[in-house]
């Protein structure tokens, strides 16, 4: 091994030149782990992971953001740095829950690993009546079936042994279609990269985890890259800068080879049969691109509506039967469709911070995307496609308010192209694909006439002249050289309250799993588990032989007499059960941390709730540690 200090000069400072790269890289990998060895979760406050976790986190995220800056803006930077980068920028956000975490986090993902577990228990698909609201999974299975099949062949008990990694893979399976999408339109990969660095700090919506949406994202995304790199063309001629290849997003058009509409009909119809809302949001994307004449081919639209509208008809058929007059109405209620409900109106300083870090980093991410369109007038005509494609989802605020969430739904589906226009905003002057082939078509065309290679004119030397340290220092302060990577850094550090500032509410410590768990071992069939809300491990298990009854979704005057007068209300809610099934209430930490930060009901009365419970010769205690208690019902004499 060649030891650094025989080597001549100038290879010492070649050897060091390359690796200086790296340095600001390992230096902020190495104080991740620093923090992370030095973070403790088991008391989570109202600011989740943000009070939580080592101060050597975010000098990290400083030193990971400011190289990652002077790298993409260095011109003979090879580009896998930036890729090292973003990987570096993915594992700090999306890996370090589950480093710091034991259990999985998120009802939800819990949820679906519930219905994974019925597949597999059932080995098929049960109907309405059988599973009651939770019938809609078994009408759109298509992720819930992989992931069964994907449990048997790892040879494992659930889900929940890679849940907790789902959201790193599926923010990284983003990346192949985000960088063919960004590829379409320019070949400035200053651009390229900090785009695809600000999607992934704004997009703070948590559909990453373990869902059918995080996979859905990933495939739409995928068609969209597929439909504008290989469908883009003009009738009747080609636009300026045409040229025949891969490499040229506008390219082939009408020339398309077969392959590509089986591989659009496939992702289509994995989307389709896998989540709800997506296809909708494919339509309206595709819809806006037939707005350009670039893209104006109709079989990626018709391919959509026509799987959408066949598998609405047939396998989902029973479930929207039952739930279109609901859908029927919200239609065109912009107001109700983005109004949150009771329940999900952030209380306390935790979690209002959390809901303010988030609204001001989508909100600006959308003002830079509005400042890029105004500042590269080039990017507004060689881009159109995608800022027709950032609009597109706006629509939707009008269709749904599907559960309170569309407006988050359509902030991610936005992100894509609104991300792009961002980074120009955030850049000098930027080259389109378009444009740096109709200058090569021009050179080879000069090239050809004169019959010589085309030279560049060489500027004559003008005398250097000395530069003042005031005319420096004031170069270095202007705004334009230090906003840029100052927003940059704002918008990194803004994703860790927006992403990770409510996970009092989405962590449940082990003891609290062992709780539920042991709920559920010993329920029988028909029996009742009645609690708080929702916000616990394990909440759906075994829904298809368990009822589940959750008070707070009540409307406010049942909740008020469970208030005044706890376990005689309970009691009469639950006294309904036959034998040989029995009634259970539950009430653990989730429920009070979902509850308290909700606006739903504070620790106190969630107290006084369980201090009646355990004084009521009705109720028996069946279970207790630190994270909840368990109580049955008695019979009654």
């Amino acid at each position: 091994m060649t030891d650094l200090a025989d080597l001549p000069p100038v290879r010492l400072a070649h050897h060091l030149a390359l690796a200086r790269p790296a340095l600001p890289l390992l230096a902020a990998l190495a104080l991740w782990a620093y923090a992370l060895r030095h973070t403790d979760v088991s008391d989570l406050d109202d600011f989740g992971l943000v009070s939580a976790v080592h101060p050597a986190f975010w000098a990290g995220l400083v030193t990971l953001t400011a190289g990652f800056w002077c790298i993409v803006r260095a011109p003979k930077r090879r580009q896998g740095w930036s890729l090292a980068y973003v990987i570096g920028l993915l594992l700090m956000e999306r890996a370090t829950q589950a480093l710091l975490y034991p259990t999985p986090l998120y009802s939800w993902a819990w949820k679906h690993d519930a219905v994974v577990d019925h597949l597999l228990t059932h080995g098929g698909f049960r109907t309405e009546a059988q599973l009651g609201d939770l019938a809609v999974y078994d009408q759109w299975p298509g992720f819930f079936a992989a992931q069964a099949a994907l449990v048997r062949l790892l040879g494992v008990d659930d889900t929940a042994v890679y849940m907790a990694w789902w959201p790193l893979v599926s923010s990284l399976l983003l990346l192949v279609p985000l960088l063919l999408i960004y590829r379409t339109f320019t070949t400035d990969r200053r651009m390229i990269w900090t785009a695809v660095w600000l999607f992934y700090v704004a997009n703070w919506v948590g559909q990453d985890y373990f869902s059918p949406q995080s996979v859905a994202f990933v495939l739409h995304v995928g068609v969209l890259a597929v439909v504008l790199r290989r469908y883009g063309g003009r009738r009747g001629g080609h636009g300026p800068g045409y040229r025949h290849g891969p490499e040229c997003g506008y390219g082939y058009g009408r020339q398309r080879p077969a392959v590509w509409t089986v591989l659009l009909t496939l992702l289509v119809t994995t989307i389709v049969v896998a989540h709800q809302l997506t296809p909708g949001m494919l339509v309206v994307s595709l819809l806006a691109l037939c707005l350009t004449r670039r893209y104006r081919d109709w079989v990626p639209v018709a391919a959509t509506v026509v799987i959408f509208l066949a598998w609405c008809l047939t396998a989902a058929l029973p479930f929207l039967s039952a739930a279109m007059p609901d859908m029927i109405r919200s239609v065109g209620d912009v107001g109700g469709n983005v109004e949150a409900g009771y329940g999900t109106t952030p209380t306390g300083t935790g979690a209002i911070a959390a809901s303010w870090a988030a609204r001001l980093l989508s909100g600006s991410v959308l003002l830079l995307a509005g400042l890029g369109v105004l500042r590269q007038p080039v990017l507004r005509y060689r881009a159109l496609p995608l800022l027709l494609v950032a609009a597109a989802p706006l629509p939707m605020f009008g269709a749904s308010s599907y559960g309170s969430e569309m407006i988050f739904r359509v902030l991610m589906f936005m992100l894509p192209g609104a991300a792009f226009f961002a980074a120009a905003a955030l850049l000098p002057k930027v080259r389109t694909l378009a444009a740096d082939l109709a200058d090569l078509a021009a050179e080879e065309a000069t090239a050809r006439r004169r019959r010589i290679r085309p030279v560049r004119p060489v500027r004559p030397t003008r005398p250097v002249r000395p530069i003042r340290s005031t005319r420096l220092l004031t170069a270095r302060l202007r705004p334009g050289i230090w906003a840029p990577p100052l927003a940059l850094l704002a918008g990194t550090l803004a994703f860790v309250p927006a992403y990770s500032g409510k996970d009092r509410i989405s962590y449940f410590p082990p003891q609290e799993v062992a709780l539920v768990r042991h709920l559920f071992e010993q329920a029988p069939d028909g029996s009742l588990v009645v609690a708080a809300n929702r916000n616990y491990p394990l909440a759906y298990d075994a829904y298809w032989r368990v009822d589940h009854y959750w008070f707070l979704d009540d409307g406010r005057a049942h909740v008020d007499r469970i208030v005044r007068s706890p376990a005689a209300t309970l009691a009469r809610d639950m006294a309904g059960v036959a034998p040989p099934g029995r009634a259970y209430l539950l009430l653990t930490r989730g429920q009070v941390a979902d509850s308290e930060m909700n606006g739903q009901l504070d620790a106190a009365r969630l107290d006084r709730i369980r201090g009646s419970v355990a004084a009521s010769p009705r109720f028996r205690l069946i279970a207790e540690n630190d994270a909840g208690v368990l109580y049955v019902l008695r019979p009654a004499s």
